[in-house]
């Protein structure tokens, strides 16, 4: 049974340090409350099932190649700075916002779904860190009990969405409409900051 909670640590482990993820699950937490903060964490969980699903493939070495980790650093930090910027034009939050939904909760989802799809740091703990787990453990036990380690992962993740909605959607409750306007920009632009990070990423790669 310890065994599972060290996989549900590590499905936390992913899931908790701050990054476009988390910042975007606040900002939409702030403004629409806990289903649509939510729905950008079940997206990114989405992202982070077919990146296993590669790693049962066995195409981890797929990222090896320079050409894929430049499009990745690219597109992603497209995305972050696309989403950054849309949240800081629309930052501010009045008594209305704070009652009504303005966005969709597919959109949020899809929104989570790219952040973490093309998130580099995503891709390098799935096809590294969770590859190197997959091997360690399917050397020691069965297909099912495989599935259920991999699973439980996933619990850890989810737990930690939830976490993260709930805070985010307690904010817009208990502070002003100043506070919460702060925090949404702020919110918005870490994610552009994110996204021009991503950029030098590839810059990098580019003149290497």
């Amino acid at each position: 049974m310890s065994v599972y909670f060290g996989y549900i640590f590590l499905g936390l482990s992913l899931a908790a340090p701050i990054g476009p993820i988390n910042a975007a699950q606040l900002d939409r937490g702030i403004k629409y409350g806990f289903l649509h903060a939510w729905f950008i964490g079940i997206g990114a969980t989405l992202a982070d099932a077919a990146y296993m699903l590669l790693v049962y493939c066995g195409l981890a070495h797929f990222i090896e190649f320079p050409i894929v980790k430049i499009f990745l650093w690219l597109f992603g930090g497209f995305v972050l700075i696309y989403t950054g910027i849309e949240s800081v034009i629309n930052v501010k939050i009045d008594a209305s916002t704070v009652s009504r939904s303005y966005e969709s909760l597919f959109k949020s989802f899809i929104s989570g779904f790219f952040m973490s799809i093309f998130n580099p740091l995503t891709i390098l703990f799935w096809l590294g860190i969770y590859g190197s787990v997959l091997a360690k453990t399917a050397a020691t036990v069965g297909t099912q009990e495989l599935l259920l380690c991999s699973a439980t992962i996933f619990i850890g993740v989810l737990l930690w969405d939830v976490t993260m909605a709930a805070f985010s959607s307690t904010f817009r409750r208990f502070l002003n409409v100043r506070v919460l306007n702060i925090i949404a920009l702020i919110s918005g632009c870490s994610l552009i900051g994110y996204g021009l990070y991503f950029g030098y990423q590839a810059y990098h790669l580019l003149l290497g």
